[in-house]
C-alpha cells in the first residue's frame, strides 16, 4: 500500500477502495471509516463473505457466512445487493451465496424467487431442484426461467436466423443460375482448369508488366440457391444434462427453439444422462424444454449417440452437434466408434465441450483427442459464436474454432 496512487486519484479515495476490498477485519491499516452508501454496501459484502471473522480480507477460503438460514434475512439481503450493485455483480454474489451458504432450499419459496436477479446460473439451480420444487413455487420458477429465456432469445435469435439463412442459401447450388444469382467465387474456383492465356501474351508480358495474363472460361456456372420452403438440412442437438452442463443446457434449449422456427431446417433436440429423452415436440417453447430436463446424474454418451444415429435418414444433409464435457460413464470406446461411423457416413459431426460464456470446462482429454484424430475437434463455444459454427457446419466449411480451444 506504499505505492503512489494512480494519477488523478485522491489518497482518501484510494483508502476507501482498499477498505471496501479488505473488509472490516483486514482494514485496520487504512484508517478509513465507511458511512452512508459505502457502509451499506460493506454490510452486504460482510454478510456474504466475512461472516467467519477470519483475517486476510475478503475472498479467503473456508469462510463461514453471516446470513444464516433465515428466509426473511436472505430476502432483505437480496434486495440490498440489487440496490447497491449493478446486475452483473448481483448475479455473481447470488451465485456465491448459493454455493457458499447452501441456499438452494430457500429458492423453493416463492417470495425468495421474486427477490433474486434472474440469470442463466439461477435457471440451472432451479432446474437441478427438479421434483423437489413444490407446486406453490413452480409457477414463480417458470416466470424466472421465462425472463432469462426471453432475454437470451432477444439477444441471439435474429442474428442466428440471418447467419444460418445465408449459409443455407449458399449451400444450395443452382445448375443454371440467372446472372444476379451467380456465386462468382465458387464459379471461378470450379473453372480454374479452364484458364487460358490471352492471344499475343504467351511467353511475354502483359501491358501491366505481369507475365501470364489470361482468363478463366466459365463453362460451369455456380449460383446461390433460390430461397424455398423445403427442408434443406437436418440438425440434431445432442445435449449432456449432467449437473456441470447446466448453462449449456439453457443455451441449447434457446438455440433449439430458434433453429426449429426455421422452415428450411428440421431440428431435433435430445438430452441425456444415463437415459435419453427426445424433447423435439416441445421445441416451440424453450421453457417447456428446460422443465423437461433433469440436471444431474450420470452420463451415457454412447447411448445418446446411438439414439441420434437411429434418427438419421439423410446423412449427407445432417449436422449432429454433441454438447458434452465427454466424461463418459457408458461404453467409452463405443462412443468414439459411433461418432466415427456417423462422420464416415457423411454426417457433419460437431463436438462442443460447452455452450456458454464461461470458457472451456473440465473435460475428458483422451476422448477429445480420439475425436480429433478422425477430424472432429472438440472445443468450447460461446452463444455469440454458435451461429458461425453452425453456418460453417451447414455450408461444409472448416469450423471457426476459437483460439482457446484444445
Amino acid at each position: 500500500m506504499d505505492a503512489a496512487p494512480p494519477e488523478g486519484e485522491r489518497p482518501d479515495e484510494r483508502l476507501r477502495r482498499w477498505r471496501m476490498v479488505l473488509g472490516e477485519d483486514g482494514a485496520e491499516g487504512t484508517g478509513h471509516a465507511l458511512t452512508g452508501h459505502d457502509a451499506a454496501m460493506d454490510g452486504a459484502l460482510t454478510a456474504l463473505y466475512d461472516g467467519g471473522k477470519k483475517p486476510g480480507g475478503r475472498g479467503g477460503a473456508e469462510r463461514s457466512a453471516g446470513l444464516g438460514a433465515s428466509a426473511p434475512s436472505v430476502a432483505r439481503w437480496l434486495g440490498d445487493i440489487r440496490t447497491y450493485f449493478p446486475a452483473p455483480v448481483v448475479q455473481v454474489m447470488q451465485r456465491d451465496a448459493i454455493d457458499r451458504l447452501g441456499l438452494s432450499a430457500l429458492l423453493l419459496e416463492p417470495e425468495m424467487l421474486e427477490a433474486v436477479e434472474p440469470d442463466v446460473h439461477l435457471v440451472g439451480t432451479l432446474l437441478s431442484l427438479g421434483k423437489a420444487m413444490p407446486e406453490t413455487t413452480r409457477e414463480t420458477a417458470r416466470a424466472v426461467v421465462r425472463k432469462v429465456v426471453d432475454d437470451l432469445e432477444r439477444r441471439l435469435a435474429t442474428r442466428t436466423r440471418a447467419t444460418l439463412t445465408g449459409a443455407l442459401d449458399r449451400s444450395a447450388r443452382a445448375a443454371r443460375p440467372r446472372h444476379r444469382d451467380i456465386d462468382w467465387n465458387r464459379t471461378i474456383r470450379a473453372n480454374l482448369k479452364n484458364y487460358v492465356s490471352l492471344p499475343g501474351r504467351e511467353g511475354g508480358e502483359s501491358a501491366e508488366g505481369r507475365e501470364g495474363a489470361g482468363t478463366v472460361i466459365p463453362e460451369r456456372l455456380v449460383g446461390y440457391g433460390r430461397t424455398d420452403r423445403s427442408v434443406k438440412k437436418d440438425v440434431i442437438l445432442c445435449v449432456d444434462q449432467s449437473g456441470s452442463m447446466a448453462a449449456s443446457v439453457v443455451h441449447a434449449a434457446v438455440f433449439g427453439a430458434v433453429l426449429a422456427s426455421m422452415r428450411t431446417l428440421a431440428t431435433r433436440l435430445v438430452v441425456f444422462d444415463t437415459a435419453v429423452v427426445d424433447l423435439t415436440d416441445q421445441l416451440d417453447d424453450p421453457v417447456d424444454v428446460l422443465f423437461g430436463t433433469q440436471l444431474g446424474g450420470g452420463t451415457d454418451i454412447n447411448r445418446a449417440l446411438a439414439y441420434c444415429q437411429s434418427r438419421i435418414t439423410r446423412p449427407a444433409d445432417t449436422v449432429v452437434v454433441l454438447i458434452s464435457d465427454l466424461h463418459e460413464g457408458g461404453i467409452r470406446d463405443g462412443m468414439v466408434r459411433r461418432a466415427a461411423a456417423m462422420k464416415a457416413s457423411g454426417v457433419r459431426f460437431v463436438t462442443l465441450l460447452a455452450l456458454s460464456d464461461e470458457g472451456t470446462p473440465s473435460y475428458d482429454r483422451e476422448h477429445a483427442a480420439a475425436l480429433a484424430a478422425f477430424g472432429v475437434p472438440a472445443f468450447a463455444c460461446t452463444p455469440d459464436h454458435f451461429p458461425e459454427v453452425m453456418a460453417a457446419a451447414i455450408g461444409g466449411r472448416p469450423l471457426p474454432i476459437p483460439d482457446a480451444g484444445p
